[in-house]
């Protein structure tokens, strides 16, 4: 984790429960409201590749790594997959949409997979599970 300034943290804690709600509202979504049949039937008309599959995996991916990243548990992890999910969305199905989310676009998805990737990058911040169980300072003062 990179040492940061109180205004940084909040950004990146901020960045990453907000990233986390949406993420997790798409899975709960996919569970839910759309069900799991109906989510495989989607991305098989979409042209997602093995969409019998992708659609649990996706829908639990968004539901569970939504829920760490508002946590802050295993944050890198979960926030380097839901960015893979989101370009895989943004390259099998957005693209050829245009911008615009209105139109089917890769707004949401382009500017998900970067919140995503950025928190994959700089880690949780301190006000996070991650940084309460794992911290150098915390290890140091275990032993």
């Amino acid at each position: 984790m990179i040492r940061s300034s109180p205004s940084a943290t909040t950004a990146v804690t901020v960045l990453r429960v907000v990233a986390g709600f949406i993420f997790a509202a798409h899975g709960w979504q996919k569970f839910s409201q759309f069900t799991i049949t109906g989510t495989q039937a989607s991305f098989a008309q979409m042209g997602v590749p093995a969409a019998d599959l992708a659609a649990p995996v996706v829908a639990t991916l968004e539901l569970v790594g939504g829920a760490a990243l508002i946590l802050g548990v295993l944050t890198r992890v979960f926030a380097a997959l839901l960015a893979l999910d989101m370009l895989g969305a943004l390259f099998l199905v957005h693209a050829p949409a245009g911008i615009f989310a209105a139109d089917g676009g890769y707004e949401l998805v382009l500017l998900l997979a970067a919140a995503a990737a950025a928190i994959a990058f700089f880690g949780p911040a301190r006000l996070s599970a991650d940084h309460a169980l794992f911290s150098r300072t915390r290890f140091k003062a275990l032993v």
